[in-house]
């Protein structure tokens, strides 16, 4: 759809600004008189017995003819033109992050890969705007609720999600807060660099933990999980137990089922009443609700069927901040597009290999060489592999090659069943 939305306006028009074509000429067919049309050689019988009285008439029909056509090109593209901007115009451009960047280039790792692309996402925990009140006080800050590094291959075959565990423990660099003001480095909870910094903060801390090159970042909220969600028409998932938590609003029987918008962002949010209530086992119940997702996009029902299509786009791109790289609608459809056509099992999930951090339980720490070997493959463009369940490596060289290809990671692929 988006497809010849894109073409139909850019061949209906020409372009006169950053996010859309302008208006522009549209041939018609030639009526009028001296264009060579009514002195056209005639050599057929039929033709040549018309009468003159039949002639003008014939010509207004071509001229009635032609301003229909005329009308039905320029309202086709003017519809077009129409949803392209407004899509084009849902998405908000986080400029700040950027410029804030810009300051710290020279302590930035450089990009290995050509080709190949890292985006940080960045799931904020912001409880203002309608609906979110319910998940607690909105104090005017906000915490990367759920930060994910994707990471698509530069020949586009594959495609690995990694989370980062808001708890882990990590070196935060010194920031600038939105407010201008200035927090201090310091080691804590990962989570912590979005409240004090914001975006710029959270992608320099990542590429100080990884040693890679952030590409891009975008930012969700959510009120836009909940709309992206109902716009594919929900998600299903598979319970063995029912769930009734309070704290996340959720009350769903076992079984399988489709969530939908306050069910499905309550299933991802639930800790507590649900398995050991660690991080770690609601991290892994997000990957699998994000794997189903990506089956639902991947459908035929849903990207090749315009009506459903479009409130997918309406609902992502109004959902979204993003850098200036990914700000417009065919930026993030070429995106979309690309990952669309990677199998469900090279769409793989998985988990920053952590453990326990050693003088606080509640916290998590590295687990070694397991996590630079995971960040030199990323790093370096190399395939990534994943198990229901491992054990973790001792003494193996992250820089092994032997160890990067018999050591598979803790995770899923959205070709896996959750009720399986």
């Amino acid at each position: 759809m988006i497809d010849a939305m894109y073409n139909h306006v850019r061949g209906s028009y020409v372009c006169s600004s950053n996010h859309g074509p302008g208006i522009g000429p549209i041939p018609l067919l030639p009526v009028e008189e001296g264009d060579g049309w009514e002195d056209a050689d005639v050599t057929t019988d039929s033709a040549s017995s018309e009468t003159p009285e039949r002639r003008p008439r014939r010509r207004r029909w071509l001229r009635v003819l032609a301003l229909t056509v005329a009308l039905l090109v320029l309202s086709g593209a003017g519809a077009a033109w129409w949803l392209y901007e407004r899509l084009d115009g849902n998405i908000k451009t986080d400029t700040r992050t950027t410029n804030e960047l810009r300051k710290y280039e020279a302590e930035r790792p450089v990009a290995v890969v050509r080709d190949a692309q890292n985006i940080l996402l960045i799931g904020s925990d912001n409880r203002g705007g309608k609906g979110n009140g319910k998940y607690g006080q909105d104090t005017g800050t906000q915490r990367s609720d759920t930060t994910i590094l994707l990471h698509l291959q530069a020949d586009g075959k594959s495609a690995t999600a990694v989370s980062i565990p808001r708890d882990l423990m990590v070196d935060i660099p010194s920031c600038t807060g939105p407010d201008g003001t200035r927090a201090k480095a310091r080691f804590a909870q990962f989570n912590w660099a979005f409240e004090f910094g914001g975006a710029a903060c959270t992608i320099r801390t990542v590429e100080k933990l990884t040693g890679i090159r952030l590409d891009h970042h975008m930012i969700v909220d959510f009120r836009g999980f909940k709309k992206m969600v109902n716009a594919v028409g929900g998600v299903e998932v598979c319970l063995k137990e029912p769930i009734d938590d309070d704290e996340a609003h959720l009350k769903l029987p076992a079984g399988r089922q489709t969530l939908r918008g306050e069910q499905a962002l309550g299933y991802v949010r639930a800790r507590y009443s649900i398995g050991d209530g660690s991080d770690t086992e609601r991290i892994g119940r997000q990957q699998q609700f994000l794997g189903s997702l990506v089956k639902k996009l991947q459908s035929n029902g849903v990207l090749l069927n315009p009506r459903r299509l479009y409130p997918v786009l309406d609902a992502a791109t109004s959902s979204l901040t993003t850098d200036p790289g990914l700000n417009s609608l065919k930026d993030l459809y070429d995106l979309a597009r690309g990952i669309r056509h990677i199998p469900r099992e090279k769409i793989r999930f998985l988990t920053i290999p952590r453990q326990p951090y050693t003088y606080d339980r509640n916290r998590d720490e590295l687990v070694q060489p397991d996590a630079d070997r995971l960040f030199r493959q990323l790093r370096l463009d190399h395939p990534v592999s994943v198990a229901k369940t491992v054990t973790h490596a001792s003494g193996d060289d992250p820089k092994s090659e032997k160890s990067e290809r018999s050591t598979p990671y803790e995770g899923t692929t959205a070709a896996h069943d959750m009720c399986e």
